[in-house]
This record gives C-alpha cells, structure tokens and sequence, in this order.
C-alpha cells in the first residue's frame, strides 16, 4: 500500500505563446500558438504524483476570480481533493507568461504568483493533522518562504520525510536545510546555492558534500540532458537521461519531482525511483504544457518497458 504524499506549494495560470523566435526587448513577434492551462510547480508536482499514481493531498491557494476555476475543475477532472486549497478575495489566483521557442523549445517565464504567495501560519497549520498522516512531504521555493518554513517544521517534528524542490532558487537557510531528507535542485540552482560548479561528476560530488555539512540527508542533481546525479551516504552516481525529441521542455523538472515523490511513497528505493521519474519527464517533454502533459501510470509503465 502506497504511504500518503503532501505536495503543498504554487498554483498558476500558465498562459503560453509558441513563436518562431524569442522576443528581444522592444520587438513584437507574431505566434503560432496560444494555451491557457493549470500550472505553478507546486501543482504540477501534485498532478505528476497523482497520475503516477501517488495518494495526494494538494495544498495550495487562489483568488476568488475566474483563474480559480482554471485549478479547481483540473482537479476534479483528476479526481484530486479540492478540500486542502485555500480561497482568499485579496488577492487574484497567480499566472506565469511562458513564451516557448518552437524551433529549440528554449522558453522565457513571467511569474506573478498572486494568491498562492500570501498563506498564512494560521492557514499552514490548519493542514497540520494532514501533513502529520503522510510519509512525504514535497515542497518548492515558490510559495512565500514563511509558510514553507512552517510547513518543513510541522512535517520535521513528526518524522515526515522533507523533499525540497529548490526551484525557483532563493536563499534556504541553514535551519530549513538541516530538515531536508531529500534536496532536488537542477545544476544551475546547486551550483548558485553552493558556489560549485556542476561541470561533471567530480563537482557534483563536491556540492553534495556541502549540502550533507548542512544536515541534508540525501542529494540529487537534475543535469538535464546528461541525467540526474544522485548522493547518499553510501552511494554517489550519475543515472542517464531517456533520449527523447522534446518539444516543450517548461514542466520538465515538476514531472520529475512528482514522479520521484509518487515512486518513493510506493517504497522504490532512490534509484529506482529516480529512474521512474526520469521516464515520466521524458514522456511529459514531448507534450506541450506543463499539468496537461503530465502523463498516467499506466503510459509510464508501458514507456519503461518499451525502453
């Protein structure tokens, strides 16, 4: 039986443009293509989880204006219990401007999180009894940091494994660091939070070294391309990415962080479930969008066995 996950972090309304080539500042460029669809790395990890699979309990916030809907039907489509969200008047539901290259899927991001940047201790510890009933808690950098901070206290204090998705990346103090089970930054994020550069193996090795002096007990080092570089105590590797033709690369890390969570809550060690997520982000980088991409279990399955 799978353990419970927590995913609590950002919702926004991606609104995204395909064009020939990137605006440079001044310049107007006719797209080819618009897309409004749910989005904000803390709902995409929550969906990726849920469609692999994972129990999800999704905490989040909104205004109460028309992009709420954009969240809340999404996630009765899914099935997903719209309970756990947070509904304030004050501020409007947040929206992120993507603009994706189509010939080399490079993308530029606008994000204005609105509401999901404004929950408040009184709301974080409202979901306390349902973060204390999961095995996992999985959180990013995108919400305000004094609710995250909490929400890492709350789940520390009751022995509930901490990931941290360090995106998008901002000082983590070393309190809140020295909580973390599990740290997920990409390679430019690890090299800005430890001043080492993620050039190979050898300095990745490096930069693990001084996310353990900090008290985080296991590290992995998304490369893109060249995989995810993983570190516990005992073991340091690199496991390689699926080649694939990538058309929209925007939700690549989200659907690796959901899929890990969902793989480790079903009790796959940090290989195997690092794997599993490298073949649920393969799978959402040839779809366009970032929640709508995020494929179910059963391709994923089929994606392993066929690789």
């Amino acid at each position: 039986m799978a353990k419970k996950v927590t995913v609590f972090g950002s919702f926004v309304v991606d609104l995204m443009a395909r064009t020939p080539h990137l605006p440079v500042p001044g310049e107007t460029v006719k797209g080819s293509m618009f897309k409004m669809g749910p989005g904000g790395k803390g709902f995409n990890q929550g969906v990726a989880a849920h469609k692999a699979g994972a129990t999800v309990s999704m905490i989040t916030k909104l205004g109460k204006d028309t992009f709420a809907n954009v969240a809340l039907d999404a996630m009765k489509e899914l099935n997903m219990d719209t309970s756990k969200v947070f509904i304030t008047e004050k501020t409007e539901t947040g929206s992120a401007l993507i603009l994706v290259d189509e010939k080399t899927s490079q993308n530029e991001i606008v994000v204005v999180l609105g509401a999901c940047n404004t929950i408040s201790d009184e709301e974080v510890d409202s979901i306390a009894d349902i973060v204390k009933d999961c095995e996992y808690l999985l959180t990013q950098l995108e919400t305000n940091t004094s609710a995250i901070e909490r929400v890492i206290d709350i789940a520390y204090k009751n022995k509930v494994k901490v990931i941290l998705n360090t995106a998008p990346i901002q000082p983590i103090s070393d309190d809140i660091l020295g909580k973390v089970d599990l740290i997920t930054p990409n390679e430019v994020e690890a090299e800005i939070l430890t001043g080492i550069c993620i050039d190979g193996e050898e300095n990745a090795k490096k930069a693990a070294a001084w996310f353990f002096a900090k008290g985080v007990k296991n590290v992995l080092i998304t490369l893109g391309g060249r995989g995810v570089f993983i570190a516990t105590k005992e073991k340091q590797e690199i496991i390689p990415a699926y080649k694939v033709n990538a058309i929209d690369t925007t939700g690549a890390g989200d659907a690796f962080n959901g899929g890990l969570v969902a793989a480790l809550a079903e009790g796959k060690d940090l290989w195997e479930a690092a794997k599993f997520a490298n073949a649920l982000a393969a799978i959402a980088v040839q779809r366009l969008g970032t929640t709508p991409a995020m494929p179910t279990r059963v391709e994923i399955d089929e994606f392993i066995a066929k690789h």
